[in-house]
């Protein structure tokens, strides 16, 4: 499998996922690296037919199981979503996606008129997250939005 998890060392055995849209739920029997990816052997699933069936389908696993980051640290699904929220309080949107660069990540922020503002994720503009209320507080550096 490729891997597109910050933490491959959570898949070992008896690791519960859930596999593709319909969450089909399989416990891990072995892992071990191989190349650029894992190996992985499930419980119950003996036959290449079997492994077919799971071929290019993501692998998910419950949040309640998903390692904690330090502090200041979030889940993309964390950020997706949040009302974002300027200094002076003025609605700007919401996150609809974000983009991973090289340097940080950048925040695509939509208004109710479908226009995008991007926000770099770095402390000097991003201010606060707030998950409970689900709204970030953002400081606009000259330059980041057409006015200035």
């Amino acid at each position: 499998m490729e891997v597109h998890t910050d933490f491959p060392e959570r898949l070992k055995p008896k690791t519960r996922l859930f596999a593709g849209d319909a969450r089909r739920p399989l416990t891990v029997c072995s892992a071990r690296l191989h190349k650029d990816g894992l190996l992985l052997a499930f419980e119950g699933i003996g036959t290449p037919e079997q492994v077919g069936l799971l071929r290019n389908q993501l692998l998910y696993i419950t949040a309640a199981d998903r390692p904690s980051l330090p502090e200041g640290e979030y889940y993309h699904h964390q950020i997706l979503g949040l009302r974002v929220v300027d200094e002076t309080g003025q609605d700007l949107g919401a996150v609809t996606e974000i983009l991973e660069t090289g340097a940080n990540d950048v925040y695509v922020v939509t208004d109710d008129n479908n226009h995008e503002l991007l926000l770099p994720a770095i402390s000097e503009v991003v201010l606060e997250i707030d998950l409970p209320r689900k709204t970030m507080r953002v400081h606009l550096l000259p330059g980041l939005t057409s006015d200035g």
